[in-house]
């Protein structure tokens, strides 16, 4: 059980608004708001290379915590400015060519598919979107069905950004690991709320921010890549951090997973990554999960309670993002409006959304997205405006 009176003490937000945008960014707790400006003052202090070394210890600690949280090696772990850029660093490395395949999903992350469609135009590999099955998720039938010799990578979201679903990611991983193909998943939504083994799931390559359901700072991310393939995927951007210079006219890509870093970065929001990171781990993810679900469920049923809510969440397994619509009410006035009463929520929006099956309405959705420190107190104060704004 989470002591969620001690979790919101140490949450300055939580006296100020009802944040339900934590698929946003959440709310840092003060051991990383501590971690992070103790170092900038330490940077102010006495020069930024060295406090960098005064820290090493701890900024080293950050790629052991991530590895705990995910089941991984520390030299599996590269830590980077946000979760697009450690995915795309990843996803680029991957080589294609003409013929090559690349599986997705209906609800993949907007920018993955823009790199999926400029990596194809570049290289002549093709995007094939496998469709969702009745539950809304990927149809692991139709994905077994989909693959061949020519399929190089699968690439899934596992949680994605405009809806609650969680799809079967440990399915598709058995599908690409018995295919000998990549499996790339993109995590951004859900570790931090959901357990995730990178083992379990048969992935080879990971991406995650800090600022979401970990409650880091913003500005940063990680990717995970299975050892025994990271000598296959060579970045494409190098530095005198991701590779070595051996000769004047030859270099030595590292081989751990920080090949696909850079070497200018913030300290103090790595260091307040892995802050996060032991917050998360010392409360319990699976402890994390259960509150997360439970509060998204009840909230779920209540929304729907109201005359003229429709509640949109699809998938056999649901999480922590609940998305809604208020009549013919535009999601963003919407949003405004409880922004207004100091209660965070965001906008699921349809844009992002255009590999979408037909069963996903054709408007932008309002999303509520809620973290263990919220209460029901503060779902019902949501359900109250939401029911004002309707009436």
């Amino acid at each position: 059980m989470i002591d969620v009176e001690r979790v919101r003490a140490d949450t300055p937000g939580c006296s100020h608004v009802v944040h339900l945008n934590n698929a946003g960014a959440a709310l840092s707790p003060r051991p990383v708001l501590e971690a992070v400006i103790g170092h900038l003052e330490r940077e102010a202090t006495i020069g930024g290379y060295e406090a960098a070394d005064e820290a090493a210890s701890r900024v080293e600690h950050t790629y052991d915590a991530l590895a705990r949280l995910i089941g991984a090696e520390p030299d599996e772990i590269a830590v980077a400015e946000n979760a697009t850029r450690a995915w795309g660093m990843a996803f680029y490395a991957v080589a294609l060519g003409p013929g090559d395949r690349v599986l997705t999903g209906r609800s993949e992350y907007v920018s993955n598919v823009i790199a999926l469609l400029q990596v194809a135009e570049r290289t002549g590999a093709r995007i094939d979107v496998v469709d969702d099955d009745q539950h809304g998720q990927i149809d692991i039938d139709a994905l077994r069905a989909r693959v061949d010799d020519d399929v190089k990578l699968i690439a899934l979201t596992h949680v994605p950004s405009t809806s609650g679903l969680v799809n079967p990611a440990a399915e598709v991983g058995r599908i690409a690991r018995d295919a000998g193909a990549l499996f790339l998943l993109d995590a951004g939504q859900s570790v931090g709320q959901l357990r995730v083994d990178v083992d379990e799931l048969s992935c080879d390559i990971l991406a995650a921010p800090g600022r979401k359901f970990l409650r880091g700072p913003r500005g940063t991310g990680f990717s995970y890549t299975r050892s025994s393939v990271i000598e296959r995927l060579e970045p494409p951007l190098l530095d005198g951090h991701a590779a070595r210079w051996t000769a004047p006219d030859r270099y030595e890509v590292r081989g751990d997973a920080r090949r696909f870093e850079s070497w200018e970065s913030s300290r103090a929001a790595k260091i307040g990554l892995g802050v996060a990171v032991d917050y998360a781990l010392d409360l319990g993810i699976e402890a994390i999960e259960a509150r997360v679900s439970g509060l998204a469920a009840r909230l779920r049923t209540e929304l729907a309670t109201i005359p003229g809510v429709a509640v949109h969440d699809r998938g056999e397994r649901l999480c922590g993002i609940v998305t809604f619509s208020v009549g013919s009410q535009p999601a963003a006035e919407v949003s405004r409006r409880l922004r207004e009463q100091a209660i965070n929520t965001s906008v699921a929006w349809h844009e992002h959304t255009l590999l979408a099956g037909p069963d996903r309405p054709a408007g932008d959705l309002v999303r509520a997205s809620v973290h263990y420190y919220n209460t029901d107190d503060e779902l019902g104060a949501l359900c109250e405006a939401v029911r004002t704004l309707g009436s």
